[in-house]
């Protein structure tokens, strides 16, 4: 076996050196090229010397010509310096089409539902080698996971984000109370009292079974009974149909398409504030070529809706 190198008594910035002396056949002018004084010129050629141990370079007149030894690795030292610099410094720039990678998006299980479909059609078109993995995540976890599985961007309502996310505004959610018509009898306009007779179902991303609905009601001497929670929206929606409960949900959650529950919706009929969905990613990621793009492929896709 043979023994290995001893990288630490080798400065690889030497090559540089050998290849502006061996360009310019001159310590003077390879010193001007490189940005360094003829002395640490004379010095680095005095190193290389000793490194190579063969003078490399010998005056004669004004020049310095190089010795048969020189000429023989100057082809060796130009190939490792051009693999250096087009193999290992130059970056690709990125492209859609090629990339074959994993697109990583957190998401809440109801803003999965809705989007999952136009994002990965959004992403594939552009990227049609693309994977794509969609991930749950809350307000509550959105920081863990993210680190634990790598995700290029959050989306959802995380109205403080962690310093290690930066943050752009997607849209603002409303909500509105649904249920199932055949069992929840509501005439006109629901009233506060009415909702507050009806067995609530509650969406309760820390398991809470309590929200600031419940002040609200309070103030106006009312109290409601919440008797299911789940921190998932489908199961929530899922449990409205056929019983006698009445929910307050995001309502884009109740635009889709996708179910065939005959559930309807009405006005809260107290205050509960708008929230905003953002879309999060780490600020280590800022200047990173494939996350901007999947950013502006995300923003582009909530902005059409």
């Amino acid at each position: 076996m043979s023994k290995e190198m001893n990288w630490k008594s080798i400065d690889l910035n030497l090559l540089v050196t050998f290849s502006h002396l061996y360009r310019y056949r001159s310590v003077s002018i390879a010193a001007e090229k490189t940005f360094v004084s003829q002395s640490a010129m004379s010095h680095s050629l005095s190193r290389l010397r000793a490194l190579l141990d063969d003078s490399l370079f010998e005056r004669k007149g004004h020049h310095m010509e190089p010795t048969d030894h020189a000429h023989h690795i100057a082809p060796i030292v130009m190939k490792l310096l051009d693999t250096v610099s087009s193999d290992l410094l130059a970056r690709e720039p990125f492209s859609p089409k090629k990339y074959s990678g994993v697109c990583r998006i957190g998401l809440t299980d109801y803003a999965e539902f809705i989007y999952a479909p136009v994002l990965y059609d959004a992403i594939r078109n552009d990227a049609p080698n693309a994977q794509v993995s969609f991930i749950n995540v809350n307000r509550n976890n959105y920081l863990k996971v993210s680190e634990q599985d790598k995700l290029d961007a959050v989306i959802g309502s995380i109205p403080s984000a962690d310093e290690a996310f930066e943050q752009h505004q997607l849209y603002t959610e409303k909500h509105v109370c649904l249920f199932d018509p055949s069992l929840v009898s509501i005439a006109e306009e629901l009233s506060a009292q009415t909702f507050a007779s009806i067995d609530q179902a509650l969406v309760s991303p820390d398991g809470s079974l309590s929200t600031q609905v419940d002040k609200r009601l309070e103030e106006l001497g009312l109290t409601r009974q919440v008797t299911v929670a789940s921190r998932n929206f489908l199961t929530i929606r899922s449990l409205l149909k056929g019983r006698r409960l009445i929910a307050i949900v995001p309502e884009r959650m109740t635009q889709t398409d996708a179910f065939k529950d005959q559930l309807v919706t009405a006005a809260p009929p107290i205050d509960v504030p708008d929230f905003d969905i953002s879309l999060l990613w780490p600020a280590k990621l800022r200047q990173d070529d494939k996350n901007a793009w999947l950013r502006g492929v995300i923003t582009s896709v909530f902005e059409a809706k």
